[in-house]
């Protein structure tokens, strides 16, 4: 049929037409559905809607049908009903049916995805982020796991309030309870490709790279000490970053490849990249570290994009100074914007993850800023916050699952 043709009539019932949601509980197996259907099909329903959830090895089927026409000697419903229970009873399942008129209730305006992470996820804290979200006035219309391990993750589908007002409320509720808590809009644009750009130190790496120059210079506290200022946003990052520079003048340029080789990646790093590069995203890092570093990450784990300071070396030693302009905390957001203007991605749909208060313009700047294991000011600020040490875990915040994750491990090998 082309598009210009009239689409035929649609079974979706009014709201004055006669429906039966039909509920099947028990052990689950192979061909509960189809039975189901099969034995359904005898009556001649047309189906409104589907649910179905297996827990623990338990099904729960929901399926929402039109109720069956009168027949000659009345209404078969009643037939209906002692034949389904009577299915149910042959594989020890339980049924329960209810009558009522149409289809589901609408769906309130505002639609968003509140993604919880727990380590673990107590029953307190989903109660407490339950009753944040009705206290917006949202209704929980689904929710499902995305993940059981390394942290309990789990998805809220939320109607009726504003992705805003949401957020707003369940940030200090997260905070109060110990858990992370992100909220995004519903749509197609979370399913649309996107670009991912990170930090590097104390993001994508566990290290800080300056402060391992720097413990080849023998001035790694002194080094630490303008680190820790700096990110907690005490200190101009300009300034900090020469002043730490310099301490570095003299050492031989062969300690680029020794540092190299001590970075670790964050837990998680590697699975992070390869899923969203599976999935077609983009991912780049910027990082006020050095491209001595950075070049090398975005060669190993096959990044889009990478920028970064660079040490001066002349002679086969550091200068204790750096070349070309400064990547600050201004600069990272520059370039994120530059990055996507290169992906051709719109800006709100990129992703932005760091650490530190040099970071905070770039989290702001994008589609959904994440906080990762950050400094109180920086959680404050961000979209969200995630406060476990496993990078992968903002795949969660995406909608993918973990086992969607481990099948396309598997697939590729």
């Amino acid at each position: 049929m082309s598009a210009s043709q009239t689409p035929p009539a649609t079974a979706v019932p009014g709201d004055d037409v006669p429906t039966l949601l039909v509920k099947i509980f028990g052990k689950d197996r192979p061909g509960i559905t189809a039975g189901l259907f099969d034995t359904l099909a005898a009556y001649s329903v047309d189906v409104v809607d589907i649910e179905q959830v297996v827990t623990r090895g338990r099904i729960t089927l929901c399926a929402l049908v039109t109720a069956p026409s009168q027949g000659g000697s009345g209404s078969t419903e009643g037939d209906l009903r002692a034949t389904v229970h009577s299915w149910a009873e042959s594989l020890n399942l339980q049924a329960e049916i209810i009558s009522g008129r149409g289809d589901n209730r609408p769906r309130g305006t505002g639609r968003s995805h509140v993604t919880v992470l727990g380590h673990p996820l107590t029953a307190e804290s989903a109660a407490a982020i339950a009753a944040a979200i009705t206290s917006t006035g949202g209704n929980i219309d689904r929710i499902f796991r995305l993940a059981k391990y390394p942290v309990t993750a789990v998805e809220f589908a939320v109607s009726g309030a504003a992705t805003e007002a949401l957020r707003s409320v369940l940030a200090p509720e997260a905070a109060q309870l110990g858990v992370d808590v992100a909220v995004v809009a519903a749509g197609l644009q979370r399913r649309a490709q996107r670009l991912v750009v990170m930090d590097v130190d104390s993001t994508l790496i566990q290290d800080e790279v300056i402060e391992l120059f720097a413990a080849h210079a023998g001035c790694e506290a002194e080094v630490a000490e303008v680190t820790a200022a700096a990110m907690r946003g005490e200190l101009d990052f300009e300034q900090s970053l020469h002043a730490r520079v310099e301490l570095l003048g003299g050492l031989d340029a062969s300690v680029v490849d020794a540092v190299r080789k001590e970075v670790r990646l964050t837990p998680g790093a590697r699975t992070l990249v390869r899923t969203l590069k599976r999935l077609g995203y983009q991912v780049g890092v910027v990082s006020g570290g050095f491209t001595q570093v950075t070049d090398a990450l975005k060669e190993e784990l096959g990044l889009d994009f990478a920028s970064a300071n660079t040490l001066e070396i002349v002679d086969g030693k550091l200068t204790g100074r750096v070349t070309g302009a400064v990547v600050d905390r201004a600069g990272k957001a520059r370039l994120l914007r530059e990055f996507a203007q290169q992906a051709g991605v719109p800006l709100a749909q990129t992703v932005a993850i760091g650490d530190g208060a040099n970071d905070l313009d770039m989290l702001n700047a994008a589609g959904l800023g994440v906080a990762f294991n950050a400094k109180p000011v920086v959680r404050e600020a961000a979209h969200t916050a995630v406060n476990v040490p496993f990078l992968d875990t903002v795949l969660y915040l995406l909608g993918i699952t973990r086992d969607e994750v481990e099948a396309a491990d598997t697939h590729v090998g």
